[in-house]
């Protein structure tokens, strides 16, 4: 059948002429879906909140292999910064530069590219699906975590997913993600009474009483590393009094810390441990502790077996190397989609995202595209029907 043959580069260039700034659109979710639906895809609109997702479709036999990504991009910042409009997707001695050109408009072009190519050759004995979100770089609440919900929900039935994170390191395909640290953020505030420095059996200070906490929290060693991750790490972010005054006690005082942990830990047990050193320290207090966490993700490992292989095969096929398999870096929308099915991630190198001029090399761009076509053409081998 004659089918549609996606232009990868082209296509990232329509999606980054939509400002999609979270929560914005901009009718980025439009170009995609329209591609695919020409691609023959069955595609399904889930708005939650003010956020537009997409789920779409090709097939109905299993496995259904699922590829996942989100069109919102970070604000460009200082537009005056840049050598180029940040929407204008001008492409410069063969670089593409705006604002998702890595993270990740050009991973969902190659995908959506790569997909036509696969399809048009007969190669996909199963199922393609596409999982996009608006919402991954903001707060995460309306976007894949409410789609994976939903799908869950009515049985949907995903076996693989790939996420198209900009994983690699320094070279196109040194690094894929088969796992991440998980994050927990924890607000502390300490409130005692105010009064004068002269006088202070009338007051209760808070600020000793918060220092103890932190530094017993810093002090703590939280494990010496995980299989396949690196050790947790907890950050104090900030320490807030903003007392203007020379010799007055202050009344309350705050931090905030951040723990970036491997899957030794889970969120809820981290929480519980900074409550309880938070009282240990303020037992003789004449005041209030308050710890406040909020679990942004869990830590999470796809064990390499037979699903790693064939990604890193692919990689190897075009990029002629053997990616790490890594564990490094923030989170990723990887922690939702864990609950539905093995998740890795693969894309271009992440040097320029979130940065001023955020640009990809036109070539890898379509480097990129093969390494998914060898992917989709390996995984149905190995996993089709």
């Amino acid at each position: 059948m004659g089918m549609t043959r996606l232009d990868a580069v082209r296509l990232t260039q329509d999606l980054i002429r939509r400002p999609s700034v979270t929560p914005a659109d901009a009718g980025a979710m439009d170009v995609l879906q329209s591609q695919l639906e020409t691609l023959g895809f069955a595609c399904r609109r889930m708005r939650f909140g003010e956020i537009e997702n997409l789920y779409a479709r090709w097939g109905t036999a299993r496995p259904n292999l699922c590829f996942a990504g989100h069109t919102d991009v970070v604000p460009v910042g200082d537009a005056g910064a840049w050598s180029r409009d940040a929407f204008a997707a001008e492409i410069v001695d063969d670089i593409l530069i705006g604002r998702g050109a890595v993270d990740m408009k050009s991973a969902l072009a190659a995908f959506a590219a790569a997909a036509s190519a696969a399809l048009s050759r007969g190669e996909v004995s199963g199922s393609l699906s596409f999982l996009i979100t608006g919402d991954e770089e903001g707060v995460a609440l309306d976007g894949t975590k409410k789609v994976v919900e939903a799908l869950m929900a009515e049985g949907e039935a995903v076996d693989h997913c790939v996420v198209g994170e900009p994983t690699s390191a320094e070279t196109f395909g040194d690094m894929i993600k088969i796992g991440r640290r998980g994050s927990i953020n924890a607000e502390i505030v300490v409130e005692g009474r105010q009064g004068h420095v002269a006088y202070p059996h009338r007051a209760a200070n808070p600020a000793p009483v918060l220092v103890r906490i932190l530094a017993a929290l810093d002090a703590h060693v939280l494990d010496e590393g995980y299989s396949g991750f690196q050790p947790s790490n907890l950050e104090i972010t900030t320490i807030d009094i903003g007392n203007a005054a020379t010799t007055v006690i202050p009344a309350i005082a705050r931090a905030r810390i951040n723990i970036r942990f491997n899957p030794a830990h889970t969120g809820a047990g981290l929480a519980a441990w900074i409550e309880g050193v938070a009282q240990d320290q303020a037992q003789d207090f004449d005041g209030t502790v308050r710890v406040t966490p909020a679990i942004s993700g869990e830590a999470f490992l796809t064990p390499p077996g037979d699903f790693t292989d064939v990604v890193a095969a692919a990689v190897r096929d075009v990029a002629g190397r053997d990616p790490e398999l890594s564990t490094t870096g923030g989170t990723s929308d990887a922690r939702f989609i864990r609950a539905l099915c093995p998740v890795v991630e693969l894309g271009l190198v992440g040097k320029t995202m979130h940065a001023v001029d955020e640009r990809a090399p036109v070539s890898e761009i379509y480097d990129l595209q093969a390494v998914y076509e060898r992917l989709i053409a390996r995984y149905f081998a190995r996993f089709g029907g």
